[in-house]
């Protein structure tokens, strides 16, 4: 853990399942486009993170304007463990709910954490006339998944979502004459989790390590996309025969 004795770990320090946040940022409770669904205290991510949440929401309203994009927990304002998580625990976990509309297809606000099957239906209840259907928002779901793998602020490792909505998106995309590029990155990092529940009343997103947090203390545990800046690397000066040395101390030896 970041200390006296520690202190070059900074942000994102280890993992997003055992883990802390050092030097985290505050997600205003409200933004273009989005709005903090939960109580405050669970709002702190990395700068990626924030700064990507911030870009996606104000994406999509831009380009679809209607309800904002309900945002649910990131992470404590220190990190480590939150209820109702086994994750979100280094400031790169984000819950972002659904953007959702009427069965006829208009835009309505979020009816909080409601599971969508693969026909795009949900059945949300708890409503002042009773249960009510609601339509999976394919084109403002699309728009939200494209603009968080585009965001310039960070690289998305994960978005954790059921397979049956990950089809209902992909197909959408690739209809509406998508990038088929852009679209098999969007359908490599979703995911549905294993020993998880599906993640079909919601997006989790997860950020990955850039090369300055690896340094001071990130772990990604995840894989590698192509796309992703290289991990940084240490640069051994070369002695004057050219054999790579480390330069640690006279008892060292040079490397073969």
């Amino acid at each position: 853990m970041p200390s006296p004795l520690t202190p070059t770990l900074q942000g994102s320090v280890g993992l997003p399942y055992q883990g802390v946040l050092a030097g985290g940022r505050e997600l205003p409770l409200q933004g273009p486009g989005y709005r903090v669904a939960k109580p405050p205290g669970r709002n702190f991510g990395t700068p990626s993170l924030v700064s990507t949440i911030e870009y996606a929401a104000a994406e999509v309203a831009r380009q679809r304007p209607g309800p904002p994009l309900d945002v649910g927990d990131l992470s404590a304002r220190w990190g480590g463990q939150i209820t109702n998580h086994r994750s979100h625990r280094s400031g790169r976990d984000v819950d972002l709910l659904f953007y959702v509309t009427t069965v006829a297809g208009a835009p309505i606000e979020s009816l909080g954490f409601v599971p969508f099957g693969a026909d795009g239906l949900a059945q949300a209840h708890g409503g002042p006339h009773g249960d009510r259907y609601i339509r999976f928002d394919l084109e403002r779901n699309w728009l939200l998944v494209k603009a968080l793998v585009t965001a310039p602020s960070s690289e998305i490792l994960w978005i954790f979502v059921s397979r049956p909505v990950e089809a209902l998106l992909t197909e959408y995309a690739l209809a509406r004459g998508e990038d088929p590029e852009l679209v098999w990155h969007a359908e490599s990092v979703m995911l549905q989790p294993r020993n998880a529940l599906p993640h079909d009343d919601h997006f989790h997103v997860r950020v990955a390590c850039s090369p300055d947090e690896t340094v001071a203390g990130c772990e990604d545990g995840g894989p590698r996309w192509p796309w992703r800046h290289a991990p940084p690397s240490l640069d051994w000066p070369e002695s004057e025969d050219g054999i790579e040395e480390l330069v640690a101390g006279p008892s060292l030896a040079p490397l073969p």
